[in-house]
């Protein structure tokens, strides 16, 4: 689908979000709210379970959207994904399915489906291209969730081939942002750095330790500039191949970490423990193909950090004791 394409999310565009008030779903919510548009249908999980099929099917044929925007998934950082594979692999795989049929049953054209850059091999060229997949073998720690998503991208290319709908799959980068998941055990390494730098830091204590050697490199990506990528992909991409949306940026897990030193103001140190799992040694994509297509990230790690900073003091109270 080229730029000229006869698609566009307009204010009268009926948007099914799942997943949308999770981290990237609520992001994709306002950035739809920022273009006009009036029919975004969000449900929350005790308004609509996507692990119940029978109940997806009949929400989606009662409301009919022009787009599905599949944002759901269950996700967690090394520790969650090490601990409970069974879940990860499963639940995913049911929740894509369900919400692909149902699409499917209701005549859905558009459908974006979000993966993630874990599907790729653990020791791909780098920066990672699109033609990566499924060319080497998993990082172990989250081989689960990557195959689940792996699943997710063939039946959306399955669909296209069988019936010729307009469905893609778009794989971001390590995203971050206002709205995430602060849990102690469960979070991503954004998140979880921040709030145990945080905490050391309310504490007074004089280090923090961090898991790993500090050596692996990572892409950080601002959730909103995710939702803006999403919408544009809606309008702008039409392809059974898989697209990459990173920053284009790369860091290491150490300067990560110093930088949050340096936005939350702790003053004591990092302690790196080398007895715990680094995960893939580098994952950083190539981000050439949506380039190409006119789109580009516009905050900074720095400024991405500090505003997920704010948001978790703004909502510090409810995590405590979580």
């Amino acid at each position: 689908m080229s730029a000229d394409s006869p698609f566009s999310v307009s204010p009268e565009t009926k948007v099914f979000v799942a997943g949308g008030r999770g981290l990237v779903g609520s992001a994709v919510v306002r950035e739809l709210e920022s273009r006009g548009v009036t029919s975004i249908d969000a449900p929350t999980s005790s308004e609509l379970n996507l692990l119940d099929r029978d109940a997806v099917v009949a929400y989606l044929a009662k409301n009919t959207p022009d787009l599905v925007i599949d944002a759901a998934a269950r996700v967690g950082g090394i520790h969650a994904n090490n601990t409970y594979p069974a879940e990860f692999l499963s639940e995913n795989i049911q929740i894509q399915v369900n919400l692909m049929d149902a699409a499917a049953q209701a005549g859905v054209d558009r459908f974006v489906f979000l993966g993630s850059s874990c599907i790729y091999p653990k020791f791909a060229p780098q920066p990672i291209p699109e033609d990566s997949l499924m060319t080497g073998e998993l990082e172990e720690t989250n081989s689960a969730y990557a195959v689940a998503k792996i699943a997710g991208i063939q039946q959306v290319q399955a669909h296209r081939k069988q019936y010729d709908r307009h469905w893609i799959s778009a794989m971001p980068t390590n995203i971050y942002g206002p709205g995430d998941n602060f849990h102690p055990e469960d979070s991503h390494v954004v998140p979880a750095l921040v709030r145990r730098i945080h905490e050391a830091k309310e504490a007074g204590a004089r280090e923090v330790v961090i898991w790993g050697s500090g050596t692996p490199l990572r892409e950080f990506l601002f959730v909103d500039d995710l939702a803006r990528a999403i919408v544009f992909l809606a309008e702008h991409y039409d392809s059974g191949e898989i697209i990459n949306v990173g920053s284009g940026e790369e860091v290491s897990i150490r300067e990560l970490a110093e930088t949050i030193v340096d936005v939350v103001g702790f003053e004591g140190e990092l302690v790196f423990d080398t007895s715990k799992p680094d995960g893939t040694p580098r994952k950083f994509l190539d981000n050439s193909r949506i380039e190409a297509l006119g789109w580009s990230p516009q905050v900074s790690l720095r400024d991405g950090l500090r505003e997920t900073y704010q948001w978790f003091l703004e909502h510090a109270e409810s995590f405590r004791g979580k």
